[in-house]
């Protein structure tokens, strides 16, 4: 798929205009596109053929015309021309957490300092405090912010590693010499990061599919080749490692291979107790001279041979799921199929590309019995955030809607900003009219954790506050998580009745498994929200109830799982 492709050079391009100090609308326009492209179900390719790029929503005919300059040749004569005006490396410093664009271009034409290698090695010898407005302790946050840029090097975030290996599989999937494929590794646990991807298969002729693997299109280069194990590198850099195994071992192969190493240890722990050995190829009883297998076709198997419930692969971290599943105990986590709704979406009125009507629509056809639509406030210009009075004409529409429209409800909803003091970006007359509010901080990331935290807890106490937005404001590949006590956060939110929001949006799935798991154990309300700008960002729910298992989530935990008129009676509180 060209998608990928097209919004990696999209994004490039908007960090070198940021870089240059061009017009933030134009770049907003190029990240968002991306965002889009991203999310789009169909290859950019076909659309492309079928003339059709402009349906994809922020796709104007500019855009699509480079988009056609780049299926066609392969690249993007603007693309070229800034990569020669700016380093590689200077672009790479602009991932660094809180280092904006005037900083990093300060750096470079100060100091010619055009990598992050140098730029830690500057830092580390106190040699930036010579330019104004850097200070010992903007230097630290450099060194600990390349720390994070070479860790995300390491690892690839989820939903890119889920599109790189459901290429793989769905195209190995035609072939009739595989009996069984299933993914394995950190990525059928759902991690938010992935190092590498583990498929398994069963098949009579091993050196077909291997013959075959190796030939994909997706394939950039070929590590090793074997009778029963090939890797490869595929064209976005991520390893992919296919295995095949016997049938009556594809069970303990998949069980082994999931992981992860620790769950690993403590299931062979067991196994000896009770007398049985296990590893990839089953499960053998070591009480004779002659180990005899016993196990290893399926996973249910062997989880019912240790007398055991079986353990999802999202709950194999050994954060206490062996012995809940001894003492059949396991929560029972969360599905898709559970979700009754999204908790945050956004339409045409902030920067959403949708009608009220067409996201009702869209909601309908996913089974849901409501939807939230949660536009930005009026102070995020950058996200046309909106006057008070636009509100009131959205909160007159959205009734229109409902009365039109069976079915399905529509929360007419706002994401409010969590002011710099603390204050909210709209006052108490106008929130208390709206069926949900959400807050967020959007500006000041570089305040105190003190100040951060007190200003996420002033938003909890405010009676008309339902949910806080992404907690800990990560943006993967932008920014890492800014401080803040997440504790006495999770306190206020159980305290006030206010939920917590899991932002199922891909590059934030914030917050991660384990804030949700302590603020499961902390008895607070957990909501889900998409996010969403355009309807195909309606199926990053899958993300978000990825983490909500992760974090042993169950229904009764998530607000999303209400049925509408439970949910209405529990944001009025």
């Amino acid at each position: 798929m060209k998608n990928q492709e097209v919004a990696h050079i999209f994004r490039e391009i908007a960090k070198m205009l940021d870089l240059k100090g061009e017009n933030p609308f134009r770049i907003r326009a190029y990240e968002r596109a991306a965002q889009n492209i991203e999310s789009v179900g169909e290859d950019l390719q076909k659309l492309f053929e079928q003339d059709a790029l402009t349906t994809i929503a922020g796709i104007g005919e500019d855009l699509a015309n480079k988009i056609k300059e780049i299926i066609t040749t392969g690249t993007l004569r603007q693309f070229e021309k800034l990569k020669k005006e700016i380093p590689q490396g200077v672009l790479q410093m602009m991932e660094i957490p809180g280092l904006g664009p005037k900083t990093v271009k300060l750096i470079y034409e100060k100091l010619k300092i055009d990598s992050i290698d140098k730029l830690e090695i500057a830092a580390k010898t106190g040699k930036l405090r010579i330019l104004e407005g850097i200070r010992e302790k903007t230097e630290e946050n450099i060194i600990r912010g390349v720390g994070f840029v070479r860790k995300g090097q390491e690892r690839m975030p989820i939903y890119q590693a889920l599109i790189i290996a459901h290429n793989f599989v769905e195209s190995l999937k035609k072939m009739k010499e595989i009996e069984k494929i299933e993914p394995a590794g950190s990525l059928r646990r759902r991690k938010e990061t992935v190092r590498d991807i583990d498929i398994l298969v069963t098949s009579r002729k091993p050196a077909s599919v291997m013959d075959a693997f190796t030939r994909l299109p997706y394939v950039k280069e070929i590590l090793a080749k074997g009778e029963t194990k090939s890797s490869i590198i595929s064209r976005e850099n991520m390893q992919v490692d296919l295995r095949v195994v016997q049938k009556q071992s594809f069970g303990s192969a998949l069980l082994y291979f999931t992981g992860s190493k620790e769950f690993n240890i403590k299931l062979r722990q067991l196994a000896i107790k009770r007398g049985y050995k296990v590893n990839e190829y089953g499960v053998f009883s070591a009480r004779s001279r002659r180990e005899q297998k016993v196990a290893g076709k399926s996973e249910e198997e062997i989880f019912s041979l240790m007398k055991m419930a079986y353990i999802f692969p999202e709950l194999r971290e050994d954060r206490g799921e062996v012995e809940a599943a001894l003492k059949n105990k396991l929560p029972k986590i969360v599905t898709l199929k559970d979700i009754k709704g999204d908790l945050h979406v956004h339409s045409k009125y902030s920067d959403g590309a949708e009608t009220i009507e067409r996201i009702a629509r869209k909601a309908s056809e996913c089974h849901y019995q409501f939807i939230a639509i949660c536009d930005h406030s009026q102070s995020l210009k950058v996200a046309n955030g909106l006057p008070i009075k636009e509100v009131y004409k959205k909160i007159e529409e959205t009734r229109k809607v409902n009365a039109r429209l069976k079915g399905i409800y529509v929360l007419c909803g706002t994401e409010v900003d969590i002011l710099s003091d603390g204050s909210l970006d709209y006052p108490d007359s106008l929130l208390k009219k709206l069926d949900v509010v959400i807050a967020a901080i959007h500006t000041g990331f570089k305040q105190s954790k003190a100040q951060l935290t007190k200003r996420t807890i002033a938003a909890c106490k405010n009676k008309y506050i339902n949910i806080i937005a992404h907690p800990t404001g990560r943006l993967w590949g932008v920014r890492d998580s800014y401080e803040i006590d997440f504790e006495e956060v999770l306190k206020a939110a159980s305290d006030y009745n206010v939920a917590l929001e899991i932002n199922c949006y891909p590059q934030r799935l914030d917050l991660n498994d384990m804030h949700t798991f302590k603020a499961k154990q902390a008895g607070a309300k957990l909501a889900l929200g998409t996010d969403a700008h355009i309807l195909d960002q309606f199926k990053a729910i899958d993300l978000g109830v990825s983490v909500a298992r992760r974090g042993w989530l169950e229904r009764r935990d998530i607000l999303n799982c209400m049925n509408v008129d439970a949910l209405l009676k529990w944001l009025k509180k």
